[in-house]
């Protein structure tokens, strides 16, 4: 876990409801990635078909985009546009309810699982203006139900069908990025485990008084070996950072954002990057995302392919094992924890 939680702030939600002007805590200074604002250039991030993922241009396409981006928008993923319109409106439907509803949902202290905001860790801590809903996945035996909502009626059905998707996507993909490095197609897969972890992260970005001064999320690479992001339908605000510039995330209205997670950047020992990114607040539209996180068997350890070491690329990283037990300890501090990892 994270570390020991010294208090809950109030939810995001309800300080635009109370009319409350931006607290101080949400106020972001730092200037550990440069500075990020409205003003940059749209990003040109590849566009890849999945099920095309069989043909040698495409896998080359593939290792492009995750050698220089760190991501890329995946069309004709499998998952039908029926299906991601149900997501969205059960998502969207559950941060409507009233307080006391979403309340029967809330994180406990100390937990990172159910409704509620950012952990507070650390005095002085700036916070993220957004509320989410953090729900393990996979393992299915394992799902902690008490956070799963049953209001609406369909969430639970909806986000098992669509979890189920996601996971035949994952096994897809992660055969598809080996190929692409002339890996044996099992290798990613035998590397995570055969219990790899996934779970899902819905985010609620209310509007906010003084986007100029607050962040959705901050500036962050993810844990994960893989991640799947569905953005909004129609409000942009994700940025990535690609040779230290920050470019916006057009919106593609059925595709999925896959980005490489830490720990896939330490098994290809370098060569496919964990991208930074941030969200920006919005002073007039909400918005909502569900991210899915895909991590390795917990006790896995993970470290570079040997096959992918040699005298033109050394070895870059240590091996690492259950590497998220204290990646939200330096997320909470705007930190990259792969530091760490490297020679």
């Amino acid at each position: 876990m994270a570390g020991v939680e010294v208090e809950k702030g109030k939810h995001v939600q309800e300080l635009v409801e109370n009319g409350i002007d931006l607290p101080n805590n949400y106020i972001w200074e730092s200037a550990n990635f440069g500075i990020i604002n409205a003003s940059v250039p749209l990003g040109d991030i590849p566009v890849i078909d999945i099920s095309q993922l069989t043909e040698s241009k495409q896998l080359d396409q593939l290792q492009s985009a995750l050698g220089s981006w760190g991501c890329f928008q995946a069309i004709n993923h499998g998952i039908e546009n029926s299906l991601v319109d149900e997501i969205r409106r059960v998502a969207k439907e559950f941060f409507q309810l009233p307080m006391i509803e979403k309340q029967k949902y809330a994180r406990k202290t100390g937990e990172y699982y159910g409704y509620g905001n950012d952990m507070i860790i650390f005095q002085n801590q700036t916070l993220d203006w957004n509320d989410r809903l953090y729900l393990s996945i996979i393992p299915v035996e394992e799902r902690k139900f008490q956070y799963w909502p049953q209001n609406p009626e369909s969430f639970r059905r909806i986000l098992h069908e669509y979890s189920a998707r996601i996971q035949q996507t994952e096994k897809q993909l992660l055969k598809a990025m080996a190929r692409s490095l002339c890996l044996e197609e099992d290798c990613f897969l035998k590397k995570l485990g055969e219990r790899r972890l996934i779970d899902a992260r819905f985010n609620f970005y209310p509007p906010c008084p003084r986007p100029d001064l607050a962040l959705g999320i901050k500036p962050h690479a993810d844990g994960s070996a893989i991640t799947f992001l569905l953005q909004d339908k129609e409000v942009e605000g994700l940025q990535v950072m690609k040779d230290d510039r920050w470019f916006h995330v057009p919106i593609i209205p059925y595709a999925l954002l896959v980005i490489v997670g830490d720990q896939m950047e330490i098994m290809t020992n370098g060569i496919f990057k964990s991208p930074v990114h941030t969200a920006l607040a919005n002073s007039k539209k909400e918005r909502h995302t569900l991210v899915i996180f895909c991590t390795p068997e917990p006790g896995k350890e993970i470290e570079p392919v040997g096959e992918l070491i040699n005298d033109k690329r050394p070895r870059l990283y240590k091996a690492v094992r259950n590497y998220m037990d204290t990646y939200f300890n330096f997320y909470q501090q705007a930190k990259r924890p792969i530091d760490a990892a490297k020679f």
